[in-house]
């Protein structure tokens, strides 16, 4: 039986509807106070298969909140959540985000966002939180995928959010695995871990090497 792992995420922030520049968006949304957050759950169904593939594919699910989509909370439907996906350069990795939801009128949207995980003069532990905790966000009018996206689709909204770090030390609690014997769920929580942990060094490493 394949090892699986979830864990629960939440993040917070800003974006301004009718805006496509995430920061712009992020400081306009705080002054307009037109919040956005999401709260999800990650799935890795089979975490073996998860590490091997090269885009590091994950189910999330749950939903997202935001005035301007709708008094109640908006569910995920069928979420993708990627991992350290290689970016344009060799020290540079992205994490991806792609949930399909919809408003209150029941028009569907999609979020999509991104976080830019990339070596730069001035990084250091600060720089690496910052990196891995900021989603640069935008709402896509309809069910739009990663190509389609690329090839042009509508933006509703543009921002940023971000894991707070309360929030971050409440989602290392909520890590689980099923599936398989005890061996290996410890087996996978190790290559997970060293997944993680081997792809910042990939980006970050050279600047604490002496």
């Amino acid at each position: 039986m394949a090892v699986s792992i979830e864990f629960t995420e939440e993040m917070k922030g800003f974006v301004t509807f009718g805006e496509t520049d995430y920061q712009l968006g992020r400081e306009q949304g705080e002054k307009n106070n037109t919040p956005l957050m999401f709260h999800l759950t990650i799935v890795l169904d089979d975490v073996s298969r998860f590490i091997a593939d090269p885009e590091h594919t994950g189910r999330a699910n749950g939903y997202i909140r935001c005035p301007q989509l709708g008094a109640s909370d908006c569910a995920v439907e069928n979420g993708v959540f990627n991992l350290f996906v290689a970016g344009s350069a060799g020290n540079r990795k992205l994490m991806l985000y792609r949930l399909f939801s919809t408003d209150k009128s029941g028009q569907p949207f999609t979020l999509s966002g991104f976080k830019d995980v990339a070596d730069d003069p001035k990084s250091d532990v600060e720089e690496i939180w910052k990196d891995t905790s900021t989603l640069y966000t935008r709402i896509l009018r309809g069910h739009v995928t990663a190509g389609e996206e690329k090839t042009g689709a509508e933006v509703l909204a543009s921002g940023i959010i971000n894991i707070l770090k309360l929030d971050f030390v409440k989602q290392l609690t909520t890590f689980k695995t099923s599936g398989g014997t005890q061996e290996e769920r410890i087996a996978a929580q190790f290559g997970f871990g060293k997944l993680f942990l081997g792809s910042l060094w990939e980006v970050y490493g050279s600047k604490f090497e002496h």
